[in-house]
């Protein structure tokens, strides 16, 4: 069985600015072979790595990402970092796997086309919150990695409660929160999505007893924010089966 996946989420945002450059250095100084990032597109086109649709939050401006120039994004000043592109991340780290949300229906084409011009469709997993999405991703792009949305989880919960659904299609893993894992399904959920041919990864880890919990459940994938402690509980696991 293959190890467990480390996924830095936002670059692993308890350790630096999330979604910085500064942050994906970071993960990947530490070992860390898969990124997740979120990604809206800006009012030229850019795909940006970046999670909320305005940037009040974790920097010194505000305003929309779809409302502002590349030019102008990166003068944003993130944490003492920048805000990267997807571009520029599959361009810096070439050995790494992301796992890109997409964040609304117009970053689909353009997120799509960096996909296509790196040849990242070995690299590249997409996710997003929107089936609808997902679905239009999928019928543009089949050959484009995508994680299950939330009716397919929710196939997968019914499936593993042995109710006779059809298998969901066109998915390679079931992203799941923390919560549903960690719940008296949750075992049986890796069992059925496994038996399905299909990863199970949890969001988002950072506390190392549900780290354990949930290794020993056997998931394929962490994401969390703190990168460090999680290569560390994996390092221990490791040792306990070997």
């Amino acid at each position: 069985m293959a190890s467990p996946t480390a996924i830095a989420h936002r670059g692993g945002a308890n350790e630096r600015p999330e979604n910085s450059l500064a942050a994906f250095d970071h993960a990947v100084s530490l070992g860390i072979a898969c990124l997740e990032t979120d990604v809206h597109v800006s009012a030229d086109g850019a795909v940006v790595a970046f999670h909320d649709a305005d940037l009040g939050r974790v920097t010194d401006r505000s305003g929309r990402i779809d409302e502002r120039t590349l030019d102008e994004i990166r003068e944003v000043d993130l944490g003492g970092s920048s805000i990267p592109t997807l571009r520029e991340l599959l361009e810096r780290y070439p050995d790494a796997r992301f796992n890109v949300d997409a964040k609304s229906d117009e970053v689909v084409l353009p997120l799509l086309g960096v996909i296509d011009e790196f040849g990242a469709h070995g690299r590249v997993c997409i996710g997003s919150f929107s089936d609808r999405r997902l679905q239009r991703i999928r019928s543009i792009r089949p050959r484009v990695a995508t994680s299950s949305g939330p009716r397919q989880i929710l196939r997968g919960v019914l499936r593993a409660v042995g109710l006779p659904l059809p298998r969901p299609t066109g998915t390679v893993a079931h992203q799941v929160p923390k919560w549903l894992l960690l719940s008296p399904i949750g075992r049986r959920f890796v069992l059925r999505s496994h038996r399905d041919g299909l990863v199970v990864h949890a969001w988002t880890v950072d506390e190392p007893e549900e780290m354990r919990r949930l290794l020993a459940l056997g998931v394929d994938g962490i994401m969390t924010d703190s990168p460090t402690l999680l290569l560390e509980e994996l390092e221990h696991f490791a040792s306990s089966e070997a």
